[in-house]
């Protein structure tokens, strides 16, 4: 899109101050030139009225006004411009790996973990428009529920079906890395981040949490955990013949292990207490991972003078074929 930049030769646009001057000159003149006779009475003169040509020919010195303004504009040459870019982006592709383990039900946070959890995540992928973003959820097991994509808003209808009992129960921290790893592993991103969060001890699966960490440093994967719950103990609802019956839980979790992880592969480990904490630790880890994007500016300007040109042209010409036709005087 062509926009105005300004004037090549702008030092021209002070003889606009000439345009004043010319109509004092032609407001004396045209005084100078009205003659003047004594007479006894003015009275056979009282319903004289001026023409149409009387009255418009004052309109030939206003394009004689407006010839020599365009003309000096164009002597300062206008230019514009049009801009362009090449915008270069380096992507991460992130895989998120979601703990859905029975505990996660616990209410430290609100409603409860997992429901936290999903809603953090969903607002950090809303902030990720340039990358790609997979989910692999575990428990007992482990499942990819949505490979990498760049359609962000098929990822979050997924997050929010997620719930407790998608999978047999249990911690396989090992199981959710690994299939996270191979969602990953060939990416050709910039950067590749597996970001894995979980409320407890590995029990379960049949990848050890620290051989996966090891194969995912072989790729160049950097794995960011997050330890979800709080200190000491937690509600914790369970379903009874008389209803839901809060009980507190010890929480445990293997910070020891989730901080092996972090470190083997680079990366950091978090821990969680709360919503706000939570939210902050995704905050953090948006800053630490930003898409790389190169921005090439191109810009080329045309000379827009000579329409200026044409219209001081066009008015003089006109100006001159008016006085000689229409207004045409006799001296």
């Amino acid at each position: 899109m062509l926009q105005f930049t300004g004037f090549a030769q702008p030092a021209f646009l002070y003889l606009l101050l000439i345009i004043p001057l010319m109509i004092v000159w032609y407001w004396f003149r045209h005084n100078e030139r009205n003659a003047d006779i004594k007479l006894s009475s003015t009275e056979g003169f009282s319903d004289d009225k001026k023409t149409y040509k009387q009255i418009l020919i004052h309109g030939l010195f206003a394009l004689r006004l407006l010839a020599v303004g365009a003309l000096i504009v164009a002597l300062a040459r206008p230019q514009s411009s049009r801009s362009s870019q090449d915008v270069n982006i380096e992507g991460i592709d992130i895989v998120m790996a979601l703990d859905l383990s029975g505990t996660m039900l616990a209410e430290d946070f609100k409603p409860n973990r997992l429901e936290a959890a999903k809603d953090v995540a969903s607002k950090f992928i809303d902030g990720r428009q340039n990358d790609r973003i997979g989910l692999v959820v575990f428990s007992g097991k482990s499942f990819t529920q949505c490979p990498l994509t760049i359609d962000h808003a098929v990822l979050k209808n997924l997050f929010k079906g997620l719930k407790n009992g998608m999978i047999e129960d249990g911690t396989a921290i090992g199981n959710g890395l690994a299939t996270a790893i191979s969602r990953i592993k060939d990416s050709k991103a910039v950067s590749k981040v597996i970001i894995l969060l979980t409320d407890g001890i590995n029990n379960m699966g049949e990848v050890d949490p620290l051989t996966a960490a090891e194969i995912a440093k072989i790729y160049g994967i950097r794995i960011y955990t997050v330890g979800v719950g709080t200190y000491g103990e937690a509600p914790y609802p369970f379903q009874t013949p008389f209803g839901i019956q809060y009980q507190n839980i010890k929480v445990e979790i293997d910070e020891n292990l989730l901080k092996q992880i972090s470190k083997e592969t680079n990366g950091k480990y978090f821990r969680a207490t709360d919503n706000k904490k939570l939210a902050e630790i995704y905050a953090e880890i948006d800053k630490l991972e930003k898409s790389k994007i190169d921005v090439l500016m191109h810009s080329h300007k045309k000379e827009e003078f000579f329409p200026w040109a044409l219209l001081a042209g066009f008015l003089l010409i006109l100006e001159i074929a008016l006085r000689n036709t229409l207004f045409r005087t006799i001296p």
